[in-house]
């Protein structure tokens, strides 16, 4: 083997810093199988396409247990190493970003939750409630599994946001496909809840939409304004 293709003296030699994503997994990995080595195992996570030239490299993030057991050379306890790598990996990023939270800034709440909710499959919102401070005092996921906004119920939302004596509200979900930008059903909801807010005394301050490693926030687009 070439010392290039040899991550644990690259690491050594060079620094961490130095290794690409496939020889940082392959170290964490630290074996492979009979006629794969742990290189091997770890281009097949990150490029599950069929041939020699995969198309798009897949997000470590979005695998799942059963679907890591699928990969031959990937036994029970690789599976759970890599889902609690990714796990570490998602705490961490928040860590660092709850730092900067500040709940009047839309950037700084998507960097808080962009690790949690990028990687998601499926559409899933997310109530955040806060009171006169503007001091987060819970959150909720209201809904999970559907592609349209417009099925959502501002009802359930305001249950919510009423037991926990919410005073201001903020809503994120993600789009699956990566583009944040918001389809004609998020801005009818939004404004839909916005409005119903405004009757119950609770203010919608923000609807913020996570994509892949972007998102587009409904106030700063000036879409929660009054018609």
């Amino acid at each position: 083997m070439l010392s290039e293709e040899r991550p644990y003296e690259k690491c050594e030699r060079f620094g961490a810093g130095s290794l690409t994503d496939i020889e940082l997994l392959a170290v964490l990995l630290r074996t492979g199988t009979k006629g794969e080595s742990a290189l091997d195992l770890a281009r097949k996570l990150f490029y599950p396409g069929e041939g020699t030239q995969p198309q798009a490299k897949a997000h470590l993030q979005s695998w799942t247990k059963e679907e890591l057991l699928k990969i031959s050379g990937i036994g029970r306890v690789k599976a759970i190493q890599i889902l609690c790598l990714c796990e570490l990996s998602k705490r961490m990023s928040q860590l660092s970003a709850r730092e900067d939270l500040d709940f009047s800034r839309p950037d700084t709440i998507a960097a808080y939750y962009m690790e949690d909710m990028r990687y998601y499959r499926q559409e899933h919102l997310k109530l955040l409630m806060l009171n006169t401070r503007s001091r987060l005092i819970g959150e909720s996921e209201i809904s999970r599994g559907t592609v349209n906004m417009s099925v959502i119920s501002p009802r359930e939302l305001f249950i919510e946001a009423l037991q926990k004596n919410a005073v201001y509200i903020i809503l994120l979900h993600n789009h699956p496909s990566g583009d944040p930008m918001p389809s004609r059903e998020d801005i009818l909801v939004t404004q839909r809840i916005r409005e119903g807010g405004s009757l119950l005394g609770i203010e919608l301050l923000d609807h913020i939409i996570i994509g892949d490693n972007c998102y587009v926030s409904l106030a700063e687009q000036k879409l929660l304004k009054e018609k």
